[in-house]
């Protein structure tokens, strides 16, 4: 009896897949994210770096970077929907991996044409957001009762196997890039999806594969709409939600009432991602302008951005063990709600050090690297108060039915952020309203935005009510997983 108890709690033989499979993908998602606007500007918008074309080019890079995440973000929600109802985890996996490799071929392909090279990068955000809906959710999949208590351990090293892709992507691709040109550098991510690709087919017959449950009316967009179309049959008093109960579960509509008591913090959420994913795209073409010296080596500006998941390692365990509990004994209790409003005013003086950077640049001085390293150091900390707290907010605020439609729901606050940073920038490459916004000028804007959303965050938080479900250990890893993912 013992035997078979030990058999049963062994770790699921689809697991390395899985997990070998995220890390090839990662590594090729922030492999080719990392070189995307310095090679737009060099190949497409400013080949022959005239400086009086500088500012527009980047604008016209900013843009195509930032709407490419921006879709990326969106998509998993469609993805969550075609799995759940339609196809199963394991087929949407499978297909929208294809097509992510035909993405990373075009990108390889295609380094002189514009038109081609914006279809692969469709095809990549197309790929990437199917995926990242169902890649964590099938892991918990390959969990059942006698195994359950190892889920836990599973997910840390499905988050070593992100930040392990992303670090050495985000080191190797820039360097390919510097040394033997574009078509390697975006080639190489291209390989190592399709390795991803190959290595989740081989499992095949490895994986628990939860069946598509067909077409679910009893979810929070279907009551949401049946409650506004029919608005007129709210009683006084009634809260507007009540009206669905006549068609749908009363207990369902309960629950989504929780979602949009979360969604009024979510809602300050999408500027905060308006500025940290600027780090990936405008903080490097900054960097190509300072000076590159770390500790007598000389780094590519691309590679800078490698210090962001070495920070968020750190700084992780430093919250939790130590800056929490040191508030929390001094009578300061660090709620959610408060975290995530420390994390927006250490978000604000993170570009306040890059505005700064970036005056010196206009005045042509050429200011250290480490300058903003620091401001990576502050935006990493903000990510720890912010995005995993922000996910762990969402979890334990929800209840279980819910759960699925937060973590969509978080991610498209990624999707709005990028969408209105990437309409900035085409507004300002457009000669718009925004074309003034030059030099530092562009970054005193956004700190200027985030400012009044403080302001705003303020005021509305105290008013916000809590109510915690309970939650298991597993949660906080899949936040984890989930809330890095840039």
């Amino acid at each position: 009896m013992n035997h078979t108890e030990k058999k049963a709690a062994a770790y699921p033989a689809s697991i390395p897949f899985i997990i070998a499979n995220e890390g090839a993908e990662r590594f090729s998602f922030y492999g080719m994210r990392s070189i995307l606007a310095t090679f737009l500007v060099a190949q497409f918008f400013n080949p022959s770096l005239n400086p009086s074309l500088q500012g527009v080019a980047e604008a016209k890079a900013n843009e195509i970077t930032h709407l490419f995440v921006s879709l990326a973000y969106a998509l998993p929600f469609v993805g969550a929907i075609a799995a759940d109802w339609f196809f199963g985890k394991y087929r949407v996996i499978l297909y929208v991996s294809v097509v992510y490799c035909l993405g990373h071929l075009c990108l390889s392909l295609f380094e002189d044409d514009l038109d081609k090279f914006r279809l692969g990068l469709l095809l990549v955000a197309v790929g990437a957001g199917g995926i990242k809906s169902c890649v964590s959710a099938n892991l918990g999949d390959q969990f059942n009762e006698s195994n359950k208590h190892l889920m836990a351990g599973m997910y840390a090293w499905f988050y070593f196997s992100i930040n392990s892709g992303s670090v050495l992507s985000t080191i190797m691709i820039p360097w390919v890039y510097a040394n033997y040109g574009p078509s390697w550098a975006f080639g190489i991510p291209g390989l190592l999806m399709a390795l991803a690709t190959v290595i989740f087919f081989s499992g095949r017959k490895k994986y628990v594969k939860i069946p598509p449950s067909g077409i679910n009316k009893n979810n929070f967009l279907f009551i949401s709409g049946y409650a506004l179309i029919h608005f007129r049959r709210r009683k006084k008093g009634q809260p507007l939600l009540d009206v669905a109960k006549v068609k749908f579960d009363e207990r369902k509509v309960e629950d989504i009432k929780s979602v949009y008591n979360v969604m009024a913090v979510f809602a300050f959420i999408p500027v905060y991602w308006a500025l940290w994913d600027q780090s990936l795209s405008e903080w490097v073409l900054q960097a190509t302008k300072l000076d590159l010296t770390i500790f007598s080596f000389q780094v590519l500006p691309e590679q800078v951005q490698t210090v962001n998941p070495f920070f968020l390692l750190l700084f992780i365990p430093v919250f939790n063990y130590w800056i929490y509990p040191f508030f929390d004994k001094m009578g300061i209790k660090t709620s959610p709600v408060r975290r995530i409003g420390a994390g927006l005013v250490v978000t604000a003086i993170s570009f306040l050090i890059i505005a700064l950077i970036q005056v010196s640049v206009d005045g042509g001085a050429r200011p250290s690297i480490w300058w903003q390293i620091l401001a990576y150091a502050l935006l990493s900390a903000s990510e720890v108060l912010i995005s995993v707290t922000g996910l762990q907010y969402a979890y334990t605020q929800s209840p279980p039915s819910m759960k699925s439609t937060m973590a969509a729901l978080w991610l498209m606050t990624t999707a709005i952020g990028n969408f209105f940073t990437g309409m900035v920038n085409r507004n300002i490459a457009q000669d718009g309203v925004f074309s003034g916004l030059k030099g530092a000028d562009y970054y005193w804007f956004f700190i200027g935005l985030l400012c009044a959303f403080i302001i705003l965050y303020f005021f509305v938080a105290g008013r916000i009510k809590e109510r915690s479900y309970i939650h298991s250990p597993e949660d906080e890893l899949l936040v984890a997983s989930q809330s890095h993912g840039q």
